[in-house]
């Protein structure tokens, strides 16, 4: 097998893992240090000889996360601009092309972890699969524009550094054995916030021909106000009042200080900060000509117009993070925040008789940040071109007593049929390997990046979404289509933020 590829810079050799060929540490773009930081991407110096393609690239600077799957530090450099590419063969093929923007929180995270790991999809589908490095927190997202035009795209390099991958693979994956004119771009979390902000952004059009959301939707993005905000709060906590401060500045003091934005405004899945908004302080801003306007509204306006959609979440997401002790008064007041009511309260208990007020907020957070965004952007996509499905991951969790039940994140291993890589064990626990609930999801998934429908052999009978039948595919020991499930809650959250 051929590990030596000939993109537009130069030879790249990669190396045979798993039966396919893998290339990482690519570099798609200059390295964003020096004279570049907080500046959009630009292109990478060509170079002379192969360039050494057997290690993932550093990850983007960053803290240690809280969760389950972040909290471990990382080998990070601010050169980070990088991607990997796993082939079943470097030959004129012009395979479907995966490619896979990772989740984080904007905060955290990296292409390389083994989760993520494409090879099943290369030799289960056929697919030639790329995930990416990207700028995160303030050195992607800071809106810095009161420095000068220069710095006026700043609060978007994250998603600048999104375009320049799909600019790269448009431009270098026939090398590889994959097709320019048949790209599925994919994420979850954060990666999938990523790809809705994509689908309203015309720097990115035409640039894939399909799309994948796990957990994330078109609406976690920063209004420009918002941004300034944060912008003041971040030199501030950063004691910097120039360029040439921000330059200088070290970068484990710029996340420093970005942690302490994070904390001064709050921070909690689903729930409102002190920017009286359910989004992270530093997430893509709506501003200029990448991002003009909201990425739902751009879709409700057209913008994905074409493109296949397919979209879901996990029936019990922010259960990964919690909420410490939740009492009845805690509820009322947080679910108000959220835009709900004591009736909305007394809805999500009636279908949960015996929840307790926990159970309940996650519920309900659960529906605020990630179902019915989904749902909302299937719905804003139903006047264009372009087929909607929608899914459920509903497939409980074993592990720390039950606690996490369908957690966020859950379904990224049964997707990418994964379910024997480091660490998703503890996050399965103990008992039998749910190897046909990941065999299903991971054949739908091949079907979809490959043919734009997830109908597959496994799940014959899957209809598209449509805002009067509200088909949705739930995975589970037994997977298949409920119309509308929880439809009364979904119900409540009409004309509700």
């Amino acid at each position: 097998m051929s590990t030596i590829a000939t993109t537009t810079k130069g030879k790249v050799e990669g190396r045979e893992k798993e039966g396919v060929a893998l290339f990482a540490g690519i570099p798609y773009a200059a390295p964003p240090v020096g004279e570049l930081r907080f500046k959009a991407p630009q292109p990478h110096d060509s170079w002379e000889g192969v360039w050494p393609a057997q290690r993932f690239g550093p990850a983007a600077p960053q803290l240690p996360g809280e969760g389950l799957t972040d909290n471990v530090p990382v080998r990070w450099d601010e050169d980070c601009l990088t991607l990997s590419v796993s082939t079943p063969a470097v030959d004129n093929g012009r395979r479907p092309v995966l490619v896979w923007i990772h989740g984080g929180g904007y905060r955290t995270g990296q292409c390389g972890i083994p989760w993520y790991n494409g090879a099943r999809f290369a030799k289960n589908g056929d697919i030639v699969v790329v995930s990416m490095n990207y700028r995160l927190g303030a050195l992607g997202f800071a809106h810095l524009a009161r420095f000068g035009d220069e710095y006026a795209s700043s609060g978007l390099n994250g998603t600048l550094d999104q375009i320049k991958a799909l600019e790269w693979v448009r431009g270098n994956i026939e090398a590889f054995g994959g097709d320019p004119d048949n790209v599925t771009i994919a994420g979850e979390s954060a990666g999938a916030f990523s790809v809705g902000t994509l689908l309203g952004s015309p720097r990115a059009a035409g640039l894939f021909r399909r799309a994948i959301l796990q957990s994330g939707a078109a609406h976690d993005t920063l209004p420009l106000e918002a941004a300034e905000k944060v912008c003041e709060l971040f030199c501030d906590a950063l004691g910097v009042r120039s360029v040439d401060d921000l330059l200088a500045a070290p970068v484990q003091d710029i996340l420093e200080a970005q942690a302490k934005v994070d904390a001064a405004l709050g921070r909690g899945a689903g729930l409102v900060n002190r920017l009286d908004l359910p989004v992270l302080p530093f997430c893509p801003v709506v501003e200029g000509s990448v991002l003009p306007v909201s990425p739902r509204e751009a879709v409700q306006q057209g913008a994905s117009a074409g493109i296949e959609v397919l979209t879901g979440t996990n029936r019990d997401e922010t259960t990964l993070w919690g909420y410490g002790n939740v009492d009845e008064e805690r509820l009322r007041k947080l679910t108000n925040r959220l835009g709900g009511d004591q009736e909305m309260i007394a809805a999500y208990q009636a279908a949960r008789p015996n929840a307790s007020a926990s159970d309940l907020l996650f519920a309900i957070t659960t529906d605020h940040m990630f179902r019915i965004p989904a749902i909302r952007l299937a719905e804003a996509r139903a006047a264009h071109e372009g087929k909607t499905w929608m899914y459920l991951f509903s497939w409980e969790s074993r592990a720390f007593g039950g606690r996490l039940k369908a957690t966020h994140a859950l379904e990224i291993p049964f997707a990418f049929d994964n379910l024997d890589r480091p660490g998703v064990d503890v996050f399965l626990g103990e008992g039998p390997t749910p190897q046909h609930v990941a065999d299903a999801m991971h054949a739908a998934w091949i079907s979809f990046i490959r043919t734009g429908d997830p109908n597959c052999e496994v799940l014959p009978h899957w209809p598209a979404y449509d805002p009067k039948q509200r088909a949705t595919m739930v995975f589970n020991d037994v997977s298949g289509v409920v119309d509308d499930p929880s439809g009364a809650e979904r119900r409540l959250w009409d004309g509700r933020r």
